[in-house]
């Protein structure tokens, strides 16, 4: 969506002087289900974005319209949110600026963007933190991008009802060029990590939307709170699954169900799994980082059950090519996209060979989304 667009469609319904403002999708390397585990994660800001022209309007009122949807709301900050509506995060992340202490006014807002929807890629996450950081800028709130990622999780929480970590909304503001973040989502510290040159990266969308707030989200996270909860009581040193090792988990098997054990399992290796990545990315060892891509979607379709046929299908294919690192689906699961990693000498006769594999399964190509890094949340150049 060209800047050009959306200025002209906020001078037609707002008149003119808003500002144009820009936030990032993310892909995730690895770490996947682990960030609402105070675990470690290691997304990057991709270069596509939720763009918005935002203005105060000296008003009570919100006024917002997105191209995409082609529809317009009217809220106030008393409002509650619409079922599955774009609207609540816009309003979510207003109304918890303004109960995290902060005065926020009535304001007018065209939002528009180029991150498919459902693909896993945190388009929501991406509209929470292109309002965060506009409202942040035109009223000189000062609020740290740490605490904007706090509020834009919250609205998602309150808003979207998606229990999230902050993954998502963490990557879209603090988002660099050709960098990964190493996030730890207890402490909100974090590394950034350069990412190595001699392979690429590759998404290729199922087909299959990927719809958050309906899936079993919220399920695997009360799932994983269970398994904490006995572990807790044996050890109680352990308050999330980042303190727990294999051992102690092996040690209370007993008293877990089958299905809380594997959910428990998955994190805690996962857990191993980032901090193995980071050291491969530092080494240039890509064969090891396809292993554990591998790896991880092992465990998130047969322990952590998140994955789908046609996910399954993209990843299987992917391991039998040559030139191929590794694979795993990406995001909730559910649905969404596959993240590939390639030898540089990947060809496009081999990427057909994969959509048509597909193709004659499905009946229909999976969607190559051709990403790559980008700047996190700003003011749009």
């Amino acid at each position: 969506m060209s800047a050009e667009k959306i200025h002209t469609e906020f001078a037609k319904r707002f008149g003119m002087g808003g500002t144009l403002f820009q936030a990032p999708g993310r892909i995730n390397l690895i770490g996947e289900h682990t960030d609402y585990n105070q675990s470690w994660v290691l997304p990057a800001s991709i270069n596509r974005y939720i763009s918005a022209e935002i203005k105060p309007n000296n008003t009570q009122t919100i006024r917002a319209y997105s191209i995409d949807f082609d529809e317009e709301v009217q809220l106030n900050l008393h409002d509650l949110p619409k079922k599955n509506h774009w609207s609540n995060y816009i309003l979510g992340v207003a109304a918890e600026m303004q109960r995290a202490g902060y005065s926020i006014p009535g304001f007018d807002c065209v939002i528009s963007g180029d991150i498919p929807q459902g693909a896993g890629l945190s388009s929501s996450a991406a509209l929470e933190a292109v309002i965060a950081v506009g409202l942040n800028d035109l009223l000189q709130l000062h609020i740290p991008r740490e605490k904007l990622a706090q509020i834009c999780q919250s609205a998602e929480h309150n808003y979207a009802g998606v229990p999230c970590g902050i993954m998502d909304q963490f990557a879209s503001l603090m988002g660099k060029e050709n960098q990964a973040i190493q996030l730890d989502c207890r402490t909100l510290t974090y590394t950034y990590f350069p990412i190595p040159e001699g392979a690429r990266w590759l998404l290729l969308h199922s087909g299959v939307k990927h719809k958050l707030a309906d899936s079993e989200y919220g399920k695997r996270r009360n799932e994983c709170e269970q398994g904490v909860e006995v572990l807790n009581a044996q050890f109680p040193e352990i308050k999330s699954l980042r303190d727990a090792s294999l051992q102690q988990l092996h040690a209370v098997k007993v008293k877990l169900t089958d299905t809380v054990f594997n959910r428990c399992k998955y994190v805690i290796e996962e857990n191993e799994r980032v901090a193995l990545f980071c050291q491969a990315l530092q080494q240039n060892d890509f064969e090891t980082a396809g292993k554990l891509l591998n790896q991880t979607h092992a465990g998130l379709s047969e322990l952590y059950e998140v994955s789908c046929e046609e996910l399954n299908f993209l990843v299987r294919i992917a391991m039998e090519t040559r030139h191929v690192y590794g694979a795993r689906l990406m995001g909730g699961g559910f649905g969404g996209c596959t993240l590939n990693l390639l030898k540089e000498d990947f060809s496009e006769k081999q990427l057909h060979e994969i959509q048509q594999r597909f193709e004659n399964t499905f009946g229909y190509k999976p969607l190559v989304i051709d990403v790559k890094t980008g700047k996190g949340a700003s003011v749009k150049d």
